[in-house]
């Protein structure tokens, strides 16, 4: 897991060099579609799923017994939907209007998304024994500086990428690793796999919507 930032970014170098070429061919609405499409592709839709089934879980009036179940749930219901439409749309156009900085952007944004999900691995509590405590046994397990280094790398990439700029947008970035992991044990009683799901491509929106911001 601490490797995961690394991952992220080459998944957003891959990605951004797509989303160059398609911001060179089609008009840029579509390139953005495209470039999720790559993303989504790569990641094989396995964060995306863990995002349809946190709306879902979020969207359930009850205990955090039901709402864990509403999120084990196949069926997608409207609150998974929702939420997946709207993040997912906002990705999509985000990425069309950075086409200047398209695969900086990229790197950044995914190095933070990785970055969030090992974060909250590192300090959160799991909700159960499943996917999300394989996370959060993993990394706890190390010591506190190798927690760390990831949230040092996705700093570095992002001072390297745009300077104090890319820092800010990093940093703003990770900002919704807590705001989330507080949403999971109020509604959830903790982490799971989905939650970490979501994570990822929460932050990546936030990231994209960072850089608009302050470019």
């Amino acid at each position: 897991m601490p490797i995961f930032p690394m991952i992220g970014l080459g998944i957003g170098l891959l990605a951004g060099i797509f989303g160059y070429l398609f911001l060179n061919v089609f008009p840029s609405t579509i390139a953005g579609f495209l470039t999720l499409g790559v993303l989504l592709l790569v990641t094989g839709l396995h964060h995306t799923d863990g995002l349809l089934d946190f709306g879902d879980g979020l969207m359930v009036k009850g205990t955090k017994k039901q709402k864990l179940l509403a999120m084990g749930d196949k069926i997608t219901g409207t609150g998974g939907f929702a939420l997946g439409f709207i993040v997912l749309l906002i990705t999509a156009f985000s990425i069309s209007f950075l086409s200047g900085i398209v695969i900086l952007a990229l790197i950044v944004s995914e190095t933070t998304a990785k970055t969030s999900m090992v974060l909250a691995a590192s300090f959160g509590r799991s909700a159960y024994s499943g996917t999300g405590a394989i996370f959060t046994t993993t990394m706890q397990s190390k010591h506190w500086t190798t927690r760390l280094v990831p949230v040092i790398f996705a700093l570095a990439v992002g001072f390297w990428s745009l300077g104090y700029v890319g820092l800010l947008t990093v940093s703003i970035g990770l900002l919704v690793c807590p705001v989330i992991v507080a949403i999971s044990y109020r509604s959830f009683g903790g982490l799971t796999g989905d939650v970490f799901g979501a994570l990822n491509d929460l932050t990546r929106m936030s990231t994209l919507l960072a850089f608009i911001v302050l470019i």
